[in-house]
Order: C-alpha cells, then structure tokens, then sequence
C-alpha cells in the first residue's frame, strides 16, 4: 500500500507541473503524428506527402486541444474566443516547423554535424519554443 501511495503522490505532483504536463502532451501529440502516418501509409497506402500532411494536421488539431484544455487551462469560450486562439496556435506551430525544416540542414551542411545530432538539438530548440509561444503569446491568461 506504501507504494501504491507513493505512485498516486508523484502522479499528482507531476501532474501539478505544467512543464512535465506540456512534455507529457507533447509526447502524446508525437504518437498521433506517428500512428495517423502509419495507419494512412501502410493500412490504407496513402502516398507519402499526403500521409505526412494529415498526420501532422492530426497532431496540430490534438495539440492544440491537449494544450489549451490540460496543459494551459485555456479560460476562452465559444467560437469567438478559441478561433484566434486556435490560429496563434497554428500559425506558431508552422514557424517553429518552418526552423526545424531549415534548421536541420543548417547544423548537418553548414556544421557538419551528424543529422541525428542535429535532429535532437533542433527538436529542444522547437519544444521551447512551442512551451514559450503557448504560455505567452497563445494562452495567455486575461486579468
């Protein structure tokens, strides 16, 4: 029982943390991406460019409602509240994929860096950037 009690009191105070929150949602949000490719290449043998476009729209859309409802506790209500919310969201979501896009190259030509190295660097890069836009441009608590 001591354990099981242990387990329940670092759930909550992970839970409690809006860091491991957006990295746990983060990680999720992944899988989607993943598990919608997957499914759209190999069940159903969507080509690639498409796959990959309807997975990542997937992931965005879940994102975005993980994000705003468990992670940064959106307080916006109705259509007019979430719309502009929900295209900050997108709109940062595309630039921080248009630096991954350009910045893998970058480190692997311009660096020399090996592409995995550089994937992992841009992809902490990305992550605080995302944190950073969703907590102060995005869902921005109003007074």
């Amino acid at each position: 029982m001591r354990f099981l009690g242990w387990i329940r009191k670092m759930f909550f105070l992970c839970y409690n943390n809006r860091v491991l929150r957006y990295i746990f949602y983060g990680g999720l949000s992944t899988l989607v991406n993943l598990g919608v490719f997957w499914l759209l290449r190999r069940a159903a043998g969507v080509p690639l460019v498409p796959a990959n476009t309807i997975s990542v729209i997937c992931a965005i859309l879940f994102a975005y409602y993980v994000n705003s409802r468990f992670v940064f506790e959106s307080k916006a209500r109705g259509f007019s509240e979430r719309w502009p919310e929900f295209v900050k969201f997108v709109t940062a979501r595309l630039t921080t994929m248009a630096i991954e896009v350009g910045g893998v190259p970058l480190l692997v030509n311009g660096l020399h860096m090996h592409e995995l190295a550089a994937k992992i660097i841009i992809q902490f890069i990305v992550l605080a950037l995302n944190y950073v836009f969703s907590k102060f441009l995005i869902f921005v608590k109003k007074n």
